[in-house]
C-alpha cells in the first residue's frame, strides 16, 4: 500500500495552467501505475489520465487530450499531472491513484480543488 499525498491546485483564468503533484510513501512508484480522475459538483467521478506500470504510455479523456500531460519522477516517488489551457468546465476536485501490479484496489491520495474563472 502506498500513502498519497496530493498538492498544487487552487484558482486560476481560463486559459491559465495549473501542476498538480501526488507524493508518494510507503511503497515504490516503480511498482505502481498511477492515474488521475476528477470530480465536479452534482457530477460522477470521471477519469482524466493514466499511465502503465512504471510509467511510460500514457492515456488521456477526450476532454482533457491535448491539454493535460502526466508524467512522473520515480527517483521522488512523485507523479505529476500538468494542465494548461485550463477552462471553466475544468473545475473539479482532482483525486490522484495508484495501483500495484497485480492488485484489484486502488490508493487514493486526499484530492485538490481546481477552479477555473471564466
Amino acid at each position: 500500500q502506498v500513502h498519497l499525498v496530493q498538492s498544487g491546485g487552487g484558482l486560476v483564468q481560463a486559459g491559465g495552467s495549473l501542476r498538480l503533484s501526488c507524493a508518494g510513501s510507503g511503497a515504490a512508484f516503480v511498482d505502481y501505475r498511477l492515474g488521475w480522475v476528477r470530480q465536479a459538483p452534482g457530477k460522477e467521478r470521471e477519469f482524466v489520465a493514466a499511465d502503465t506500470w512504471g510509467g511510460g504510455t500514457s492515456w488521456y479523456a477526450d476532454a482533457v487530450k491535448g491539454r493535460f500531460t502526466m508524467s512522473r519522477d520515480n527517483s521522488k516517488n512523485t507523479g505529476y499531472l500538468q494542465m494548461n489551457n485550463l477552462k471553466p468546465e475544468d473545475t473539479a476536485v482532482y483525486y490522484c491513484n495508484a495501483q500495484a501490479y497485480g492488485a484489484s484496489d486502488l490508493d487514493w491520495g486526499q484530492g485538490t480543488q481546481v477552479t477555473v474563472s471564466s
